[in-house]
C-alpha cells in the first residue's frame, strides 16, 4: 500500500501525507476538516452579524472622540462600543523557532491587546482585519514571522469581559523605517483605525 506524498509547507521537502510531524524540519503539519473550516467560518459570520449592529463612536486614550481617519501609536488604546484595542509593541527579530525570513530580509512583529468589556463575544481575524503599509509599500501578513515568537496569533473568539493577546507578523528589508497598520473590524461596524511606529 502507497502512501500519498505532499511537501512540507515549512521546508518544502517530500513528507508522507500521514506524517504529524515533518521529518526534515520538525514542524507540526496542521490539518483542517471541511467541516471544521465551515463551523468556524460560519462562527464567525454569526458572532459577526450579532455585534455588527452595535452603534459607537470610537476614542482615543485621553477619552476624546476620534474621527475619520483617526491615528495612533505604540501604548494608545482606541475605544469603541466597550472594546479596546492597543498596539503594545512593533519589534524587529531574524528569526526563531526554525523560522527564518528571507535572505536580506528581517521579520517586524507587532503585538495587539484586545479587551472586550462588551456584553456579547467578538470574533477577530488577522487576515481580514489588517491591511498594513511598511515604508508605504503594502505589506502581506507573514505567517512565518508570527511562528518565529512565542506568541499566539491574533485570531479567534473574545468572550465578553475576556482579553486576547496576540501579533501579526510581516517581512521587510532591515533599513525599513515606518510601519502602518489599518485596522478593521466587523464589532467596530467596518471602520477603520490606523497604528502607527516609527523606528
Amino acid at each position: 500500500m502507497s502512501n500519498k506524498m505532499v511537501a512540507c509547507k515549512v521546508c518544502g521537502e517530500q513528507i508522507a501525507k500521514s506524517a504529524k510531524v515533518c521529518p526534515h524540519c520538525g514542524a507540526k503539519r496542521k490539518r483542517h476538516t471541511a467541516l471544521g473550516v465551515t463551523l468556524t467560518v460560519l462562527g464567525v459570520l454569526l458572532i459577526a452579524g450579532a455585534v455588527g449592529s452595535m452603534g459607537g463612536s470610537p476614542s482615543g486614550s485621553d477619552g476624546s472622540q476620534a474621527a475619520g481617519d483617526s491615528v495612533f501609536g505604540v501604548g494608545e488604546p482606541v475605544e469603541m462600543d466597550n472594546v479596546v484595542v492597543t498596539l503594545d509593541s512593533v519589534t524587529e527579530n531574524s528569526g526563531g523557532n526554525y523560522m527564518t525570513p528571507t535572505d536580506g530580509k528581517v521579520f517586524v512583529v507587532c503585538e495587539f491587546t484586545i479587551d472586550n468589556q462588551s456584553e456579547q463575544d467578538i470574533a477577530v481575524s488577522s487576515m481580514l482585519s489588517f491591511n498594513t503599509y511598511i515604508d508605504d509599500y503594502a505589506s502581506p501578513l507573514n505567517l512565518s514571522s508570527m511562528l518565529s515568537t512565542n506568541q499566539t496569533q491574533l485570531d479567534g473568539t473574545i468572550a465578553a469581559g475576556k482579553k486576547m493577546n496576540g501579533v501579526v507578523g510581516y517581512e521587510a528589508d532591515p533599513d525599513w523605517q515606518n510601519i502602518e497598520i489599518r485596522f478593521t473590524a466587523d464589532f467596530w461596524s467596518d471602520q477603520e483605525f490606523i497604528f502607527t511606529y516609527s523606528k
